[in-house]
């Protein structure tokens, strides 16, 4: 490699390695050394140190493994000269002379790929689920405590506070870092993959803010979730719910217009979806229904498969949409797969038949302040002709929207039905 060229690209290099590699550097030093602020301390002096001397020696053959080696050393020198970790690191010498001695980082191998407990440790069941998706994103994702922030529409400082408890529960809980076994594994699966998920909604429709997507957000969802799959290939919900995010996620050009207001799907121009997304998607839930019975993430990946897959919204497969929401219901009994039924219903049998659904679920206390409840019921009143009562459900859609292109939209519709 060039010095020169080296030099003057080693700050980039240094960004995409330490984006690809981050979640998995930072799961073999808290394999290794059994604590995770030191593995994140000693993975950013890593990074320093790269920024320092790459743009002057080059970029190594593998800078993934330099990454890892220069870690490694960093945080046994730690251990060393920190009194407090002395026990640890007694501890550490026997484990290690048990384990045998760890091999040099060869170049071009591959470092030890360990983010899967990284993954059961981040989403463990014992930490609130405000700080799981929280601490995904620091640790797997590598992003940093503000961008945390930012992605929770949370003042840093608070986030700060969230990561620093999460940690502490893991420490104080001995929470093990390890993936679950073959009969633990089913229970706990749900859990990871509801906290990737978590994140890519709140990247598909940003619960507050400015804007209506936060496509950052939904690709780092996608990238994590393409790691677990790796990482667990005969998993087919993993497949699942990768292939929903990417059959999802192939709209996002044409989700909003050039005021960044909302498009629904009917007014969607089709030829600016991802059709490679597209394919890559159906390829993937393919794997997911294939051999037995199917999990939720699937089924709602094959209800997006065949919005997909339909020139436009009147050719779209209503019946068949209907019957994967009844399977989805069996599945997963939740108000808001309900009301995803009414309204496809209302588009096989009509507005009526899918407004009696709706009120229907006027009670349930899951739909209160939801407005995608109340967008929809508005819809199906104005489509109906019931201006005045479709205005009242507008209003109260707007006084519960989130996003200011969703507010601007709501009331763009408010003002055409009172005209």
């Amino acid at each position: 490699m060039d010095e020169r060229a080296a030099a003057g690209g080693a700050p980039a290099s240094v960004a995409a390695v330490f984006r690809e590699e981050h979640g998995r550097l930072l799961a073999a030093l808290v394999r290794r050394f059994g604590d995770l602020d030191l593995a994140e301390d000693v993975t950013a002096e890593a990074i320093a140190a790269a920024l320092e001397l790459w743009p002057v020696h080059g970029v190594p053959p593998n800078p993934g493994g330099w990454l890892m080696t220069t870690a490694r050393r960093r945080a046994v020198d730690r251990l060393r000269r920190d009194k407090a970790y002395a026990a640890r690191l007694a501890v550490l010498a026997v484990e290690a002379e048990r384990a045998g001695p760890v091999p040099p980082v060869e170049p071009g191998a591959e470092l030890p790929d360990e983010r899967l407990q990284l993954f059961f440790t981040c989403a463990h069941p014992a930490l609130a689920a405000e700080d799981r998706g929280a601490l995904t994103l620091r640790c797997l994702a590598g992003l940093t405590t503000p961008e945390v922030a930012r992605a929770h529409l949370v003042a840093t400082a608070t986030m700060a506070k969230r990561i620093t408890r999460a940690k502490r529960k893991i420490s104080e809980a001995r929470i093990p870092f390890r993936v679950p076994g073959p009969d633990e594994l089913p229970e706990r699966l749900p859990g990871v993959l509801q906290v990737l998920y978590s994140i890519f909604t709140e990247g598909y429709a940003a619960s507050a803010g400015p804007d209506l997507q936060r496509l950052d957000l939904a690709e780092e969802a996608i990238r994590l979730a393409r790691i677990l799959r790796r990482l667990l290939p005969a998993e087919r919900e993993v497949a699942g719910l990768l292939a929903l995010m990417l059959l999802v996620h192939a709209r996002r050009a044409a989700r909003t217009g050039p005021d960044g207001e909302p498009v629904l799907l009917d007014e969607q121009d089709r030829a600016r979806w991802d059709h490679p997304m597209i394919d890559e998607g159906r390829a993937v839930l393919t794997t997911a229904l294939t051999g037995g019975p199917v999990g939720p993430y699937a089924v709602e990946a094959a209800i997006a498969a065949l919005h997909d897959e339909a020139p436009d919204v009147e050719r779209t497969d209503w019946a068949q949409i209907v019957a994967l929401y009844d399977v989805l219901l069996g599945l997963v009994p939740s108000p808001v797969v309900a009301l995803n039924r009414a309204v496809a219903v209302a588009m096989r049998d009509g507005p009526a038949a899918g407004l009696a659904l709706l009120d229907e679920l006027t009670d349930e206390a899951q739909l209160r302040g939801y407005h995608p409840f109340a967008m929809a019921r508005a819809d199906l009143l104005q489509r109906l002709g019931r201006r005045r009562d479709a205005a009242e459900a507008y209003r109260t859609a707007l006084a519960q929207a989130g996003t200011e292109p969703e507010r601007a939209f709501l009331r763009r519709r408010i003002a055409a039905v009172e005209m």
